[in-house]
């Protein structure tokens, strides 16, 4: 049997996350600090890098008390662990360990936090934010800020109309939009595809923001740039910082990620009487229960409703 130091391993564990099951650049980050994070913590407490075959069930279970004593939250402890779990199983299937000793270890369960979302009139303010400053400035403003804000705009609405992840806005092609059937193909986590049902609004925004680059997208290429002067596809970071503006012009807490407009068109659907099946399958969740949450949020609203509003509540 090789002998590797678990630093190897964990090198040879992050290329096989990324080559092989297809997880997206944030997931293989977060794991790849988690089992340093381990690494690191168990030098520090035993003068050595860990021999993975040969670590027991207590010895996670200390590291989940020093974790404790960070007073970390929960998810942030979950996502440690799981990490960790991955990992072993990645040294079980290449035959270095035997057994996971972190199986066992009773880790914190999920706190239950109700998505944060927004109400349909808030959704429209921050969807004609952009359109508003595209007004202001269409006679003054410098091309590459006129077709930014016509961009901006096509992304909110697609976002919003088909209750996509950043990532799957920024991995999207032209050749991925069928305009006949109004559908687009998605590639989301883990590298799924599935064809989502688009609105006539975010198409008509594509196409506006289209005619205003100074060539015609076609085939490979992504449906929205980082500049109207380059083929580079728009990354996460500049729709995150182009949201703030638009929250801040909508009158909105500038904090709201682009991942609550995706929960906003889940609240949206289900209020309007979206069976949870279809939803799940709209958002790509693989299991009900992550899309369950979403009923949770809907009754709480009605319970307040019922509360401000029946004289017997």
């Amino acid at each position: 049997m090789i002998d590797k130091s678990g630093d190897n391993f964990c090198e040879e564990f992050l290329e096989h996350m990324r080559s092989q099951r297809g997880m997206s650049g944030y997931t293989v980050r977060n794991y790849s600090q988690s089992i340093l994070e381990f690494i690191t913590w168990y030098k520090e407490q035993f003068g050595d890098g860990p021999d993975w075959k040969s670590l027991g069930r207590d010895t996670f279970r200390f590291y989940l008390r020093w974790l404790g004593r960070k007073e970390l939250k929960r998810a942030a402890i979950r996502l440690r662990f799981s990490a960790l779990r991955s990992f072993y199983r990645f040294l079980i299937r290449r035959g270095y360990v035997e057994f996971m000793p972190i199986k066992d270890v009773s880790i914190p369960k999920q706190e239950k936090r109700l998505p944060r979302f927004l109400t349909t009139d808030q959704i429209l303010a921050l969807l004609k934010a952009p359109i508003d400053e595209y007004d202001r400035i269409k006679t003054t403003g410098s091309i590459a800020e006129r077709t930014a804000l016509l961009r901006d705009a096509a992304i909110l609405e697609l976002i919003y109309s088909s209750g996509l992840r950043i990532s799957e806005v920024c991995g999207l092609r032209v050749a991925d939009i069928v305009w006949e059937s109004q559908v687009i193909r998605v590639r989301g986590k883990g590298s799924k595809e599935r064809l989502l049902p688009v609105g006539k609004p975010a198409l008509d925004a594509i196409k506006t923001y289209w005619s205003s680059l100074p060539f015609t997208p076609s085939g490979a290429m992504p449906v929205f740039f980082a500049k109207p002067d380059s083929v580079d596809p728009v990354y996460p970071r500049i729709i995150q910082m182009r949201l703030k503006r638009y929250l801040i012009a909508a009158g909105l807490d500038p904090h709201i990620s682009p991942h609550k407009l995706r929960h906003s068109f889940a609240t949206h659907m289900l209020d309007a009487g979206a069976d949870l099946r279809s939803v799940q399958e709209l958002l790509g969740h693989a299991h009900l229960s992550t899309t369950q949450v979403y009923t949770h949020v809907t009754t709480e609203r009605l319970k307040q409703v019922y509360d401000r509003t029946h004289p017997r509540a």
